[in-house]
């Protein structure tokens, strides 16, 4: 029911984009019947500011008057996060995360705020009661910390009890089941979401205290909610991972304090997430013989280097077009790499199926595991094991020259940490450095290659 004085809206479901009238096709994203109209209250409510007690005015400021002192980081006592966040969690930060359901975003959260040792933590959950979320605790075996735990939607009651408990940090499980007064529409439509994360950005900003906010994600991976609320964020993290698997990947899609190319891996077990410190070991197969089709490529997440496992296998095709498939690799540059060894290289591949895995169930998009991945298709296709001390490090261009790679010090760094005898990098990687193909002091032997060919005859004879 429309209150009186009330304005009324329509948004896009798909994009949030806004309109004054209703639209058909919206011409931000360009999708059919996807404008819903919602009540909206143009005057500014601020409840919150009553609730928490700010008087704080904004004044200008010249640029050479403000201070340039980085704060120091929050320590959250989780190797994995602190390195996502970029060294830890900056005071006055909105970081939102979000994830498939049941892929341990909640567990992640509440194991973080069990874990701050001497910060008062508000976790607000609008979804588990009190009970649920102390049997997860118990579980945990987190139960001594000092964690508070508040079962509430209504921003304003939500802003009270922080004004009385003056917490350290606060968790928001989740974005979508919030309201506040000042707007009309029901918990979780678009215009309850913004103006609840806006509530809560002013907050964090005004009072330093760092936010996290749990979201949920639509079918086709995104947020829910409207684009603007990735863009009012510090931090956007992304929770991946196959819940028939017990790895979780945490990746930071934006981060406006630290990199957004850096990885965190977790361990889903009986107690909780466990951090993997080493990906390397979990994500190469431990086997006693040696099968056709694999390869190890050296690859590079953010600042880690993690040595992968691929797997490939090619079979005549039973129907008449032959099958692509990739998990966790791109297709169509599987199909680029395909289409370079037939027409570079002679290999004839046109009338087989083409299936490629990553082992560990995590997705890479790193350039330098394509002679890995031509390796192991090659291995598959002529039925011959790679040895398995051997690992690949170079991009693979379209001439089928070999190329070289960045920051190739520390794929071989981290190759010879496992114990691998040869690694293959394009020979350009070695000009105008003091590589040999064998370093002093080192155990691995370097194989410099410019050339598919070179690679088959090294590995195959």
């Amino acid at each position: 029911m429309k209150s009186k004085g009330a304005k009324t809206t329509f948004f896009c479901k798909s994009c949030g984009a806004q309109s004054a009238k209703w639209i058909g096709k919206c011409p931000s994203c360009n999708e059919w019947n996807t404008y819903i109209e919602e009540i909206i209250q143009r005057e500014e409510k601020s409840a919150w500011k009553k609730s928490v007690g700010f008087t704080k005015v904004s004044k200008p400021q010249l640029v050479a008057e403000i201070s340039s002192d980085q704060q120091a980081r929050i320590n959250t006592y989780n190797g994995e996060l602190n390195r996502v966040l970029g060294g830890g969690l900056v005071s006055g930060s909105l970081v939102l995360v979000g994830g498939e359901p049941g892929i341990g975003k909640s567990t992640l959260m509440l194991q973080v705020a069990l874990q701050m040792k001497n910060q008062k933590v508000l976790y607000v959950s609008g979804e588990e009661s009190e009970q649920q979320l102390k049997m997860r605790a118990d579980r945990l075996g987190l139960t001594n910390a000092p964690c508070y735990i508040l079962n509430e939607t209504s921003t304003t009651n939500i802003f009270q009890q922080i004004a009385e408990l003056s917490p350290s940090m606060v968790v928001i499980d989740s974005i979508q089941t919030l309201h506040t007064d000042s707007i009309d529409s029901s918990a979780g439509s678009i215009s309850q979401i913004k103006e609840c994360a806006a509530e809560l950005q002013k907050f964090a900003k005004q009072s330093n205290v760092p936010v996290f906010i749990i979201g949920h994600i639509t079918k086709d991976g995104s947020i829910a909610g409207p684009k603007l609320l990735e863009h009012m964020v510090d931090t956007v993290l992304q929770f991946e991972g196959d819940r028939n698997h017990g790895y979780r990947i945490l990746r930071s899609i934006k981060n406006r304090f630290g990199s957004t190319s850096e990885l965190g891996i977790f361990e889903m077990q009986s107690t909780g997430l466990r951090e993997v410190p080493n990906p390397s070991e979990i994500l190469l197969s431990q086997r006693d013989e040696q099968f056709s089709g694999t390869a190890i490529a050296a690859t590079i997440e953010g600042a880690r280097p993690m040595l992968i496992e691929i797997q490939a296998l090619v079979s005549s095709a039973v129907y008449g077009t032959p099958q692509r498939s990739a998990t966790g690799f791109d297709l169509r540059r599987l199909n680029m790499l395909l289409a370079v060894l037939e027409k570079r290289c002679g290999f004839k591949l046109s009338a087989k199926d083409v299936f490629l895995n990553i082992a560990g169930g995590i997705r890479v998009d790193d350039p330098a595991i394509d002679l890995a991945v031509v390796a192991a298709i090659l291995s598959s296709n002529s039925d011959i094991a790679v040895s398995p001390r051997d690992c690949f490090a170079a991009e693979v261009g379209l001439t089928g020259e070999i190329r070289p790679v960045t920051r190739i010090e520390q794929r071989l760094a981290e190759a010879e940490k496992l114990g691998f005898e040869r690694i293959f990098v394009s020979k350009y990687n070695l000009k105008g450095t003091d590589y040999k193909s064998e370093p002093a002091n080192s155990k691995i032997k370097i194989v410099p290659v410019s050339g598919m060919y070179e690679v088959f005859s090294e590995l195959f004879g």
